[in-house]
């Protein structure tokens, strides 16, 4: 990692912020600016920051907390521990070097963030097998072949959900990417799962529970990472196995 070049300053406004509004100023260079928590492109192009602002900062647990769940529950199964991992949202690799800490050595990244795919590049390049700057409801002709190519039996996708930045349609476009009987391991804001939220995330997993395509094995919550005026924000962590893809009339639903 990079020696720390920057300075964040907390400002005295940030109260009751919503998550997705929250922001900081970042003195890099002398210059004060504003950067959303949000702004991802903007956080990855300066070395450390990321880290440094969500879990140094604000205690983020979220990759320990959902690779472990994964982990755990891959070790109590009968089946092979060998996984070939689809990660949607991949940023900059942590969650993908929490699993190669793991033993994991297969792991394919996919976002839709090009200076995401150049954090990797820049801080993990031995995490990942292959990285596709790509958007799952767009996916060039190359991206597609490649990812139908590749056996895989494990996605996984952590802090990415629910916010606009990955849509119900491209999670359910990688669910279908894996294998059945693959592992399906993410998580997602508490909020996101009642029953009147906007995203659209707690519709589609409970209609994939209830029409038998994800069988969930565990689904705990636990607290993210802090908000930045100490809140605690609350997340759940779900792991389950693939039984069969989504159908073409729910894509149509998303869509």
């Amino acid at each position: 990692m990079s020696v720390k070049t920057f300075t964040l300053v907390i400002p005295n406004d940030i109260n009751g912020l919503a998550q997705n509004e929250e922001y900081c100023l970042l003195v890099c260079d002398n210059r004060y600016r504003k950067i959303r928590l949000h702004d991802y492109h903007e956080i990855y192009q300066i070395p450390g920051l990321y880290e440094y602002l969500f879990y140094d900062l604000l205690e983020c647990k979220s990759p320990e907390v959902v690779t472990q769940a994964l982990i755990e529950q891959v070790k109590q199964s009968q089946a092979s521990s060998d996984l070939i991992v689809l990660e949607l949202g991949a940023g900059n690799g942590i969650v993908a070097e929490a699993l190669t800490n793991n033993g994991v050595e297969t792991i394919v990244g996919i976002d839709i963030i090009e200076e995401a795919a150049q954090a990797a590049l820049r801080d993990r390049s031995h995490v990942y097998q292959d990285y596709l700057v790509e958007d799952l409801t767009n996916l060039s002709s190359e991206a597609r072949e490649k990812l139908k190519a590749t056996p895989f039996n494990c996605l996984i996708s952590v802090a990415a959900l629910g916010f606009g930045d990955i849509p119900p349609l491209a999670f359910a476009s990688a669910f279908n990417y894996v294998n059945d009987e693959g592992w399906v391991a993410f998580n997602i804001k508490s909020d996101f799962l009642t029953d009147r939220e906007p995203s659209g995330f707690s519709q589609l997993i409970h209609r994939m529970e209830n029409a038998g395509i994800l069988d969930v094995h565990v689904k705990q919550a636990y607290q993210h990472r802090l908000a930045l005026d100490g809140r605690s924000l609350q997340y759940v962590s779900i792991v389950g196995t693939k039984q069969t893809s989504i159908p073409q009339s729910m894509f149509e639903e998303l869509s």
